[in-house]
């Protein structure tokens, strides 16, 4: 593989930097996440989603262009995120997705392995749906480096560059992440890497192949928890499931039935995405917080309850807490909306 020419900064865009990405998903409504596929060839030991090159994607191609007729056409959703499994490997899907969503006049923002630049020359199409993109998570860490190496990362990630898309490295809080992925930017487009790229840190995610692979985080009792920030912004899977929060567990199938409903038609879907919106304690987790939850009579003592995560707090909560016709919930959720 050639390592070719560093691209020249690219003109000032309207593309999204990953604080506009964060702050659009925190707004309920604005933003919603397509999970294309649970297929990925690069089969990291730490997958939070468990994904395999084997695993399953899209075989109701009906359903999906539905899936995305609908998204296309809700003029609520600003920013569409899409996901997997690597999104790459459905290439009718991806490309199906980001035209119909670009021409709808959605932002749309695609993560990746970068697994596609492990070749010297680009697929056409895989250029065409960068250009599409108004940014791209392209993922490293350790795990990845024992399938994509540093020349194949810095391929796509000039690539990236050269479709005018904003490029979010990001990283695992594990290692020296940080540095080694300053050090790839450098070699890619220089000094002055940070008008073309991000790095973002994320924490570990003990969930999938990576629920053995991480020591558990600080446990802090219930009632210190604030707001879940993912409640805010929805998934929906290419079989038409659709959750309300991106925890990877619940998009997999587990966890609480309460935070899962699955359609088949764009009504059944609407209603889905009405249902979760509506529901006066997802709000409250999502406004208010989880601490606040505590003080309810029925989850009084999951306060001094000790929990390393919001998803561990929420799914007790869920367990506990009424789905309907609770005044006190409701009023909280009344005083949360202002």
């Amino acid at each position: 593989m050639s390592g070719g020419e560093a691209p020249s900064p690219p003109p000032a865009t309207m593309n999204l930097f990953h604080r506009d990405i964060d702050a659009l998903r925190r707004e309920r409504g604005r933003s919603l996440l397509l999970f294309i596929s649970d297929r990925c060839p690069v089969g990291c030991a730490h997958c939070s989603v468990d994904s395999r090159p084997d695993g399953p994607t899209i075989t109701d191609l009906p359903l999906f262009k539905r899936i995305v007729e609908w998204i296309a056409s809700d003029p609520r959703v600003e920013l569409v995120e899409i996901s997997g499994g690597e999104p790459f490997v459905e290439r009718e899907g991806l490309c199906l997705a980001t035209r119909q969503l670009a021409a709808a006049g959605k932002r749309v923002v695609v993560f990746t392995s970068g697994i596609w630049a492990a070749r010297e020359r680009i697929a056409g199409w895989v250029r065409d749906v960068l250009g599409r993109c108004d940014s791209v998570y392209l993922s490293t860490d350790a795990f990845h480096a024992e399938t994509i190496d540093d020349e194949c990362l810095i391929h796509a990630a000039r690539e990236i560059a050269a479709a005018d898309a904003r490029l979010v490295l990001q990283v695992l809080d594990h290692g020296p992440a940080r540095k080694r992925a300053a050090k790839l930017l450098n070699e890619a487009f220089g000094g002055r890497w940070d008008q073309l790229a991000e790095i973002n840190v994320i924490p570990p995610q003990r969930h999938g192949r990576g629920a053995d692979l991480f020591a558990p985080l600080a446990r802090i009792e219930g009632h210190a928890f604030g707001p879940c920030t993912q409640v805010g912004s929805p998934v929906v899977r290419y079989d038409g499931v659709v959750s309300a929060c991106a925890n990877e567990s619940v998009i997999m199938g587990r966890g609480p039935a309460r935070l899962r409903k699955a359609a088949t038609t764009t009504n059944g879907l609407s209603a889905a995405l009405r249902r979760f919106q509506s529901d006066p304690l997802l709000r409250v987790i999502g406004d208010s917080g989880l601490g606040v939850l505590t003080e309810h009579p029925r989850a009084k003592e999951l306060g001094t309850e000790r929990f390393s995560t919001n998803c561990e707090l929420c799914w007790k909560l869920l367990e506990r807490l009424p789905e309907g016709g609770d005044r006190l919930i409701e009023a909280i959720d009344a005083v949360g909306q202002g």
